[in-house]
């Protein structure tokens, strides 16, 4: 069973810098884009940042310039560096990734990680 589980959340001053990891598990036999998305209070998910299989990123306009999404194959991990955070960064951030296994391939969610970023 393919599991996302994501980690580095936590508290944080505005200016700050967070990264955060989104770890994949079981039996995966490719890992196709991977994206990151968040959802603040009161707010809709959005779109933060993706990663392409090639290592190929995009960003939302909010973070650009801010936001660093990364990977690693050989760990099977995607890592998203986050500086000069502000308070409306503030949200649960989630991994999302187009994963083959046992020659399916299928979309897949973490649970999350909370961000916070005070002012």
């Amino acid at each position: 069973q393919v599991q996302l589980v994501e980690s580095g959340g936590g508290l944080v001053q505005t200016g700050g810098s967070l990264r955060l990891s989104c770890a994949a598990s079981g039996n995966i036999d490719q890992i196709f884009d991977v994206d990151w998305y968040r959802q603040g209070p009161g707010k809709q998910r959005e779109l933060v940042a993706s990663v392409t299989s090639f290592g190929r990123a995009n960003y939302a306009d909010s973070v650009k310039g801010r936001f660093t999404i990364s990977r690693d194959n050989a760990k099977k991990t995607v890592y998203l560096q986050m500086n000069s955070l502000e308070p409306e960064d503030t949200a649960v951030y989630y991994c999302n990734a187009d994963i083959l296994t046992y020659g399916q391939r299928g979309d897949y969610w973490g649970q999350g990680t909370q961000v916070t970023v005070s002012s």
